[in-house]
């Protein structure tokens, strides 16, 4: 049986760096598939197309490759509120299921993050972790990556957007945001990088000796 991580969480939660971290400590392939959706969104923005254009965004989806993703423009503030609008579409969400679990499928394994992939596209995942934090420590993390890539900053306004991703992510009606019944839940908002990591290794290891 390959060795699959499965990582969920809201955004800024520090699920992403977790997830790069595992896949280069195991040597696994990683997908962070919130890119997906950015993606997605940003074809429909390049395009002059409305977000909530359903049958566009189902088109967007279906043409995407992983290969040529400009990961500088998709980390936008901008793109992180359009996948979660377009993320909310059932037909875009059923559109990228066979890309994920593609991915997922390779012999060796592989290490995805996102919203839904221990509940939806690894529900089999040997190992599936629940990253989380306080909004407030969430939206500090996003105002100073923001800040780092040079772009303005307004910490209320941060806060507000992640307390509506919050809301919007976990009430949709298709995979909304929640952990696995099996998912260990690892709060970092106390926790620095290498505090989270170290928790995040112990999950792991605890579940590949299981599996």
């Amino acid at each position: 049986m390959s060795f699959v991580i499965a990582i969920d969480g809201p955004a800024a939660s520090g699920k992403g760096t977790l997830a790069r971290r595992l896949a280069a400590h195991y040597g696994l392939p990683h997908l962070d598939t919130g890119l997906l959706y950015r993606a997605t969104a940003c074809a429909l923005i390049e395009e002059g197309l409305p977000l909530d254009d359903v049958e566009a965004a189902v088109e967007a989806a279906r043409g995407l490759s992983l290969t040529d993703f400009d990961e500088t423009r998709l980390r936008s503030r901008e793109m992180g509120e359009g996948a979660s609008l377009v993320g909310a579409m059932p037909p875009v969400r059923a559109a990228l299921i066979d890309l994920q679990r593609g991915f997922a499928a390779r012999p060796e394994g592989a290490v995805l993050d996102g919203r839904d992939i221990g509940t939806v596209i690894c529900p089999d995942a040997t190992v599936k972790i629940f990253v989380t934090a306080s909004a407030e420590t969430r939206a500090q993390r996003r105002a100073l990556e923001l800040a780092a890539r040079g772009e303005e900053v307004d910490f209320s306004a941060i806060l507000e957007d992640v307390r509506k991703r919050d809301a919007r992510d976990s009430e949709r009606s298709a995979a909304p945001l929640k952990a696995a019944a099996d998912a260990v839940t690892l709060d970092t908002s106390e926790l620095d990088r290498e505090q989270a990591f170290a928790a995040a290794l112990a999950i792991a290891e605890r579940g590949r000796r299981a599996g």
